[in-house]
């Protein structure tokens, strides 16, 4: 593939002082776009200088949400390398989302080769300092102007880049999140196992109840009968019992997570009995209370594992491990960070190095 270069001015280029980092909030001077058009498939990759897009003010994504997106990282490891975690199941979940939205599929190899070339010309915004990473959000969206309930025939595929610090304020502190039973996520049968934009506006009216609580999540529960954990707003729930590292199965309303199933093929290499099942709010609440819940924590590519100390549901508050981070939750973000920071033997091949 042939990616037309377009660069954005010198003084645009140079990377801002990345102290005191925030997640989001800052963008690398370039970005990629490819546009496909019926009849004519993908077409005309470029990367060009970072700013606002054109659209119709009647495109269908801004009216039936006809778009998907994903998320991973970039990391500067500790040999100066720079290394990419698990970007073709990225990848091919975009395209599994894709599908599902009635969305034009991509070429993988094509998608690698638009985000390492990105990457690489902007990779003096990769920080450096560990817990940082550069985040890369590929987005595919429906430009068609209608207001026609349709499916599209134009789309408009887009890389962006952002320097990233801690996903969540308090760092590698536990979070408290908050069950609700008025909202629920998604159901079977709906768009809760891919990345599309609307199972995330959905989810803002808990999102702002629980924090006006003071938490930082959402735990949401099944939406038959609002009994079984599904997962956090932002992440996949793990909970470890006595015995069981154990998170909740696919049901076809869970996002399957990559960190999520690194989690579970990393466990057994730890001497971790990890399992997928049905688990219910009752039973995470009488671990808590008997003692048996150990700990809890979330995985996702921003947060990467993220310890949950307490949580609050019908009312009343429950402290996972007197509110402390678990020595397994350390154990396995130190292992996945190790390996995405290149100070751990990668045994599973995740990591991609990038070479110019």
């Amino acid at each position: 593939m042939e990616i037309e270069i377009n660069l954005a001015s010198p003084e645009k280029r140079k990377a801002p002082d990345f102290y005191n980092l925030t997640f989001g909030n800052i963008f690398t001077p370039h970005m990629f776009l490819m546009r496909y058009e019926e009849g004519k498939g993908w077409h005309s990759p470029k990367i060009v200088p970072f700013s606002d897009i054109e659209l119709h003010p009647a495109a269908i994504v801004l009216h039936y949400s006809q778009g998907v997106f994903e998320g991973m990282k970039a990391y500067y490891g500790v040999d100066g390398k720079i290394r990419l975690f698990r970007p073709w199941d990225h990848i091919n979940r975009l395209n599994r989302s894709a599908d599902r939205m009635c969305i034009p599929t991509l070429e993988p190899e094509k998608v690698f080769e638009a985000i390492k070339t990105l990457v690489l010309l902007d990779k003096d915004w990769i920080p450096r300092k560990r817990g940082s990473a550069l985040y890369i959000r590929p987005v595919i969206f429906a430009t068609e102007g209608t207001l026609g309930l349709k499916i599209s025939h134009e789309y408009l595929f887009m890389i962006i880049l952002s320097p990233v610090g801690a996903y969540y304020q308090e760092g590698f502190n536990p979070v408290r999140i908050y069950v609700t039973e008025e909202y629920v996520r998604a159901c079977p049968g709906g768009t809760g196992d891919i990345k599309t934009g609307g199972n995330y506006g959905a989810s803002l009216k808990a999102q702002e109840m629980a924090n006006k609580k003071g938490y930082s999540q959402v735990l949401w529960l099944d939406p038959l009968y609002r009994k079984y954990v599904e997962e956090v707003g932002s992440m996949n729930i793990f909970f470890y019992f006595e015995n069981e590292l154990t998170t909740p199965a696919l049901t076809g309303s869970i996002l399957p997570g990559v960190t999520r199933d690194s989690v579970l093929k990393l466990a057994p290499k730890l001497g971790i009995n990890a399992t997928e099942r049905r688990i219910s709010i009752e039973e995470v609440i009488e671990g808590i209370e008997k003692g048996t819940l150990k700990e809890c924590f979330g995985t996702g590519t921003a947060a990467v594992v993220s310890p949950v100390g307490e949580i609050y549901y019908k009312d009343k508050s429950y402290r996972i491990n007197n509110g402390q981070t678990g020595e397994l939750t350390k154990t396995l973000f130190d292992y996945i960070t190790g390996i995405q920071y290149g100070e751990k033997e990668d045994s599973f091949g995740w990591a991609v190095i990038l070479e110019d």
